[in-house]
């Protein structure tokens, strides 16, 4: 298969070819989407062959108006509307219960619920409406790598298995979005990212719960990212602590192999870093490092010679946590020991 690449102004061509069944990859502000028809079920079941996704984990509902939402979704509460209204168009993914037999369970992953997006993207939005149907939108890589922040990355893994990539050049954010289940009493952020915890708390003056786990073997996840490793690259990744990199770069300095170094700016300056090590810029803090993860991620994957990955670690406030999140399942929670 030829995958085409549709600029920002060819919609209608995108468009084309998801009503006709095919997958096209889009943009959003947080990562590129796999995209297809989510009412299509035989489209639907074709995003994880080319993902190589297991078919047990969920895919993303991204629509481009909030009446698409209750059309599918069991009564909206009130909190629900508040947070719409605060949030979406943005990086907030809400979980609903669904009305019976609106969705199929290649979506759903046969779960009653399902996740919901109103991207701040104008071009997939044009996409989704030209459409004229939602579209699932799991991050258009293949399964358990970094997620893709250009085209260029969506086209390294899965050109020849799609039919095409809307090119909006880099997304804004870089993480994906925060997944907060309003499907139970209490709602609970499933996956982190730029919408914070605080903030939600803020709009619906509830608490919200924010412990993050993997499920279990024989478990459903209701979101991405609760059961299977990633974001990992070929190397090891390791993440620095603040106090350790001195004991880091000594280390590093004595392998015999290439290691990548993903820092910040003002922290690569304080250092020395030896010759085997590549350094890649994470900007300047903690949002700039979140923007820049995955490319860094696969910046190294590139380069075959890279057996370890140093990756500066930050503290779980506020994007943090997202920031944290990503990094952790990316080093199987593996950390350098001084």
């Amino acid at each position: 298969m030829e995958t085409k690449i549709f600029k920002n102004t060819e919609i209608e061509a995108a468009a084309k070819d998801l009503k006709a069944g095919q997958l096209v990859a889009f943009p959003t502000e947080t990562v590129y989407g796999l995209g297809a028809d989510a009412l299509n079920e035989t489209a639907v079941k074709q995003v994880y062959q080319a993902k190589g996704r297991p078919s047990d984990n969920p895919l993303i509902v991204h629509v481009a108006d909030i009446q698409t939402v209750e059309r599918l979704a069991q009564p909206l509460s009130d909190a629900a509307k508040k947070l719409m209204t605060a949030f979406w168009p943005g990086s907030l993914t809400m979980i609903f219960n669904l009305r019976p037999g609106v969705l199929s369970k290649a979506v759903t992953g046969g779960l009653n619920t399902a996740a919901f997006r109103f991207p701040a993207n104008d071009t997939t939005l044009a996409l989704i409406k030209a459409v004229g149907h939602p579209l699932v939108g799991p991050s258009a890589n293949t399964s358990g790598k970094p997620s893709p922040t250009t085209a260029q990355h969506v086209a390294h893994d899965l050109d020849g298995k799609i039919a095409g990539i809307v090119d909006d050049g880099p997304t804004k954010v870089g993480v994906e979005s925060t997944v907060l289940d309003m499907s139970t009493d209490q709602p609970a952020i499933l996956r982190p990212g730029a919408v914070t915890a605080a903030e939600i708390e803020a709009v619906i003056g509830q608490t919200v719960a924010t412990e993050i786990h993997q499920v279990g073997a024989k478990e459903t996840p209701k979101a991405p990212g609760m059961k299977y490793k990633h974001y990992a690259p070929s190397a090891q990744v390791l993440i620095v602590n603040d106090g350790d990199w001195a004991e880091a770069l000594a280390w590093a300095a004595k392998q015999p192999v290439q290691l990548g170094l993903m820092i910040t700016d003002d922290r690569l300056h304080q250092l020395t870093v030896p010759r085997n090590v590549e350094a890649y810029s994470l900007g300047q803090d903690v949002t700039t490092a979140s923007h820049h993860l995955f490319d860094g991620l696969r910046h190294f994957d590139d380069e075959t010679d890279i057996k370890d990955i140093l990756a500066e670690g930050f503290s779980n406030d506020g994007i943090g946590l997202a920031y944290m999140n990503r990094l952790k399942k990316s080093a199987g929670n593996t950390f350098f020991e001084a």
